[in-house]
């Protein structure tokens, strides 16, 4: 049995699979905004998947980081309480065995490229959309990291064609501003919606609106997607994938695929968008199947 964690800004989920990919078990419960507690909550997690299947498996953990090789610490997190930290040697020895740890957008573009919303595509650029911004590239079926461990983090490149107003932007955790994570983010929406409009909401209230017709958030809803299509227009200029694959909390947004798709034309240096971007297919964590699958079935 395969067991996969997504570790996420607002909440953490794990997965069961059989050795067939077929899902046993899930669970999501909230996370903890500390490095313990974090610890704590998926050693428990884990313990209820095996206890609901009675069988041990094995543990894959996505994170909204990367874990430097030399040292085994957490780098990149904007779960800011995981950076420095042994992650993965503090969870193997809470749960006796080896745990494999990936950032959770190459897990997320792995599950999606394998056998989802991308299966068969050559290259994949798999997006998170919710607490933070990610990104996982995966080419002919293998993810991509680089030398340093960050492809994909197109989430901490500026806001590409910015406006007068979007100017300089707001910072960000990482001691920059105006960072594409600031604008395009769940928390991101809410704050661009209270900025404007002087009315505090939670992103998914501001789409709830919106979807009834509300015109700030409607107006929100606007920014998002122009923000979002001048963002990836840069991704598609640089490593032009054959499909992008929209994860995380926002992907559940109605019709942002296809209104995000809409506005690329007038951002890629093409004459024409052949790149297919969607919705993924199975989830908004989608992620923590490819967590699982750090360890390939026996």
């Amino acid at each position: 049995m395969q067991i996969g964690i997504d570790l996420g800004g607002t909440k953490i989920e794990g997965i069961a699979l059989d050795a067939m990919g077929r899902e046993l078990a899930r669970q999501r419960v909230p996370t903890p905004r500390s490095y313990d507690l974090t610890i704590a909550t998926i050693v428990s997690l884990v313990a209820h998947l095996e206890a609901t299947t009675g069988q041990r498996g094995t543990v894959g953990v996505g994170i909204p980081g990367a874990v430097v090789p030399d040292t085994g610490l957490v780098k990149n997190a904007n779960s800011v309480w995981l950076i420095g930290r042994p992650l993965g040697a503090d969870l193997a020895a809470q749960l006796h065995r080896e745990v494999r740890l990936d950032n959770d957008a190459n897990c997320f573009a792995r599950s999606e490229a394998s056998d989802g919303a991308a299966a068969g595509a050559e290259v994949v650029f798999g997006v998170i959309m919710g607490t933070g911004v990610g990104g996982g590239i995966i080419v002919r079926g293998r993810g991509l990291t680089g030398p340093n461990l960050i492809a994909g983090e197109w989430g901490h490149n500026p806001l590409p064609w910015p406006q007068p107003d979007e100017l300089p932007g707001p910072p960000c955790y990482c001691g920059k501003t105006g960072c594409i994570e600031r604008w395009i983010s769940g928390p991101a929406v809410a704050a661009d919606h209270q900025r404007v409009t002087g009315e505090a909401m939670a992103a998914p209230d501001i789409f709830a609106a919106a979807e009834s017709g509300h015109p700030d958030a409607l107006a929100t809803r606007a920014r998002l997607i122009d923000r979002t299509a001048r963002s990836l227009a840069t991704v598609i200029n640089l490593l032009d994938p054959d499909h992008i694959v929209l994860g995380g909390g926002l992907s559940n947004v109605p019709r942002l695929a296809e209104d995000v798709a809409a506005q690329l034309p007038a951002w890629v240096f093409s004459n024409r968008v052949d790149t297919v971007l969607v919705r993924n297919r199975h989830g908004d964590s989608s992620g923590v199947r490819g967590a699982a699958w750090l360890w390939p079935p026996a």
